[in-house]
C-alpha cells in the first residue's frame, strides 16, 4: 500500500529537505522494503515534485525533525489497527452466526462483525422495521400542520450500524443482481444514488432480520420476484 511505502519514507527521511539529502536510490529503497508494488512510480512524483520546488517555506527544517517522529506514531497506530481487525476476524469466525451474514452479497468481516456487535442474533428487534428505525435506515414522514410534507431520511438511529449497511448495499450493487436490480428501479423512479441506497439498505434490513432470526444462509431470489416497493 501507498499509505505504508510514504510513512515508511517520512520515518526515515523525514520532510522535502531530508528527502532531498537522501536521494532517489535511497528513496527507493526504503519505499520498497516497505511495499515493491509500485515503488518506482512513487518515488519519482516525489523526486519530481522536490526538484520542481523553488521556494523554502519557515518551518520546513523543522518537518524533518516532526514528521518521522509523527509518522512512526501513525505507523503504530495502523499495525495495532491490523491486529485488531485480524483479532476481531478470528473472533467473528468462531460466532454460529458468521457464515449467515457473510453469506449474503455486500457483506464482508467488518460489516457481520458491526451487525453483531450492535444487533446479536435479532431477538431485540420484534420486526425488520424496528432494525430499520434502530439502524436509521426507516425514513421519517414529515408534517407541516394537516398536510404532509413527504417522507425524509432519519436523522436518529445508530449512525455506526446505518454507515455499515449503507455501504453493503453499495457493495452489493456489483455482487448480487436482485440488488442491484431493485437499485436501478429506485432510479428510474428519480432518486438520487444516496436515496436509492438508503432504500436498498432498508429494503436488506428485512431479509437481514430473517436470516439471523432463523439462522438461514442468504437464498438469491429471481431478479423479476423482487418487489418494487
Amino acid at each position: 500500500m501507498a499509505t505504508k511505502q510514504v510513512l515508511a519514507l517520512l520515518k526515515t527521511h523525514g520532510g522535502p529537505q531530508g528527502m532531498a539529502t537522501a536521494g532517489k536510490t535511497r528513496l527507493l529503497r526504503t519505499a520498497t522494503k516497505a511495499n515493491p508494488r509500485r515503488a518506482t512510480e512513487l518515488v519519482d512524483a516525489i523526486v519530481k515534485a522536490l526538484g520542481e520546488q523553488t521556494v523554502t517555506v519557515p518551518g520546513t527544517a523543522a518537518a524533518d525533525t516532526v514528521l518521522p517522529k509523527l509518522a512512526a506514531s501513525l505507523a503504530t497506530a495502523l499495525d495495532q489497527r491490523a491486529e485488531i481487525a485480524t483479532q476481531v476476524e478470528q473472533v467473528l469466525d468462531a460466532h454460529p452466526l458468521a457464515e449467515v451474514l457473510t453469506s449474503m452479497p455486500g457483506v464482508g468481516v467488518r460489516t457481520a462483525a458491526r451487525i453483531l456487535l450492535d444487533v446479536g442474533d435479532g431477538s431485540a428487534f420484534r420486526t425488520a422495521g424496528h432494525l430499520a428505525a434502530y439502524a436509521g435506515l426507516a425514513p421519517v414522514t414529515r408534517r407541516s400542520g394537516t398536510s404532509i410534507r413527504g417522507e425524509f431520511p432519519a436523522r436518529s438511529g445508530n449512525k455506526h450500524l446505518k454507515r455499515a449497511l449503507f455501504l453493503s448495499a453499495f457493495a452489493a450493487l456489483r455482487a448480487d443482481p436482485v440488488s442491484r436490480a431493485y437499485y436501478d428501479r429506485k432510479r428510474a423512479q428519480g432518486k438520487k444514488h444516496n436515496a436509492a441506497l438508503i432504500c436498498l439498505a432498508r429494503r436488506r434490513c428485512d431479509v437481514l432480520h430473517a436470516m439471523l432470526r432463523t439462522g438461514s444462509h442468504y437464498q438469491t431470489p429471481p431478479v423479476e420476484s423482487v418487489p418494487a416497493a
